[in-house]
């Protein structure tokens, strides 16, 4: 099924670990919610549980390059929760595509990130999101992030590895 979703996740999303046990789509739109809060309030715990432990789970973002597996695709969030770089992220405009046991979002990221000198920054990134279904719960499984402006592109990524570096 081909969707458009009228909600957005953000800063203001709420865990919802039970409600990720649902097999439907609901289902999945809470564990996308549960990356959201992970995300915006650095919580290593709930970013652990949302992304599959898998070897060939997937992050193509701006920051990361191509990241493979559970444990490069945290370490890189995980860095980024531990550097002064603060991210305020709201994901919209979105799309799902479902069935059983998988679901697509896309959609954009809007939002700021703030450094050191507390100066927000906006920010926008063209974004997916995939989900299965397995052992009882969605897990996240690839991402992919894309920032337009050249730009906008460098700052972003001269701000968050000076703080992973």
């Amino acid at each position: 099924m081909i969707t458009t979703l009228d909600a957005r996740y953000g800063p203001e999303s709420v865990d919802r670990p039970d409600a990720a046990l649902d097999a439907g789509p609901a289902g999945a739109e809470a564990a996308l919610a549960s990356f959201y809060v992970a995300l915006n309030h650095r919580d290593p715990a709930v970013l652990d549980r949302v992304w599959a432990a898998d070897p060939l789970v997937q992050l193509d973002n701006p920051v990361g390059g191509i990241l493979r597996g559970h444990g490069e695709v945290t370490g890189l969030y995980r860095a980024i929760f531990a550097g002064p770089v603060r991210l305020s992220i709201t994901f919209g405009d979105i799309v799902a595509y479902t069935g059983d046991a998988h679901a697509v979002f896309t959609g954009r990221e809007t939002g700021t990130y703030t450094g050191p000198d507390g100066v927000a920054v906006p920010l926008e990134i063209r974004t997916s999101r995939y989900f299965r279904y397995e052992d009882g719960r969605w897990r996240q499984y690839h991402h992919h992030g894309s920032i337009d402006d050249p730009a906008a592109l460098a700052a972003y990524q001269a701000a968050v590895r000076g703080g992973t570096e």
